[in-house]
């Protein structure tokens, strides 16, 4: 039983060297690992939600197949720190996280950070605007100086970007996070005004090690079936 219940747990393991999500239905992400935080100062009218698509048609699928975010995660003028935190994964240097993104027609700045944690299954993101919580490595940060798209900030059309894992002394399991940060935001900010998310992919380089043990276990596994 022991030896079911080792297999089971890492095949589960297994399944978190990759993933994809394109957003059809972000009614369904809980369930399927992902949380979401708004941490905005002061908090707006809303978070994270599918699609606009009269605003702009997703990068894939459905017109609405995304997720997007925009300038009334906060009110009047504040902080927008709206986080959308990934299933845990297999974190191993070398692994990829690749996704679209884009911002609608406007001379409003927008940002975006992609974070990373090692903690495990945590879903921290500490407490407030400038909270981050367990989420301290900075992958990247599309526009911190808030640039015109003109001049170099967000794209407004849709537009790919991959981030790599490195540094990691040893494979661990973590999760990743996207953060709509955006400073002297909201409806009567400077900055801020709608980006969409769409077809996140994550695929992780197992080491060899880990799959000579996935690998046996799971022979062991079919012989005992077998008999």
């Amino acid at each position: 039983m022991k030896n079911v219940l080792l297999i089971a747990t890492l095949a589960a393991s297994a399944s978190a060297f990759a993933f994809t999500q394109n957003f059809d239905d972000i009614t369904t992400l809980g369930a399927a690992g992902w949380s979401t935080s708004n941490q905005s100062n002061p908090v707006g009218t809303i978070g994270w939600f599918q699609g606009n698509d009269t605003v702009f048609t997703s990068q894939a699928g459905a017109a609405n197949a995304y997720i997007g975010a925009n300038f009334n995660n906060t009110a009047g003028t504040g902080t927008i720190s709206n986080w959308l935190v990934t299933p845990e994964v297999a974190l191993v240097n070398g692994s990829t996280l690749s996704f679209w993104t884009r911002k609608a027609t406007s001379n409003f700045a927008d940002r975006l950070q992609v974070r990373m944690s090692t903690a495990g299954s945590s879903t921290n993101t500490g407490a407030g605007a400038t909270g981050i919580g367990d989420f301290t490595n900075v992958l990247l940060d599309i526009n911190p100086t808030y640039l015109s798209t003109a001049n170099g900030g967000y794209p407004d059309v849709w537009t790919q970007f991959t981030v790599n894992v490195s540094g990691l002394g040893a494979p661990t399991t973590g999760r990743f996070a996207f953060r709509y940060f955006v400073e002297s935001g909201g409806p009567n900010g400077a900055n801020s005004d709608y980006i969409g998310l769409d077809t996140v992919s994550y695929e992780a380089v197992p080491e060899p090690a880990t799959l000579l043990v996935l690998g046996g276990l799971a022979a062991v596994a079919a012989r005992r079936k077998r008999k």
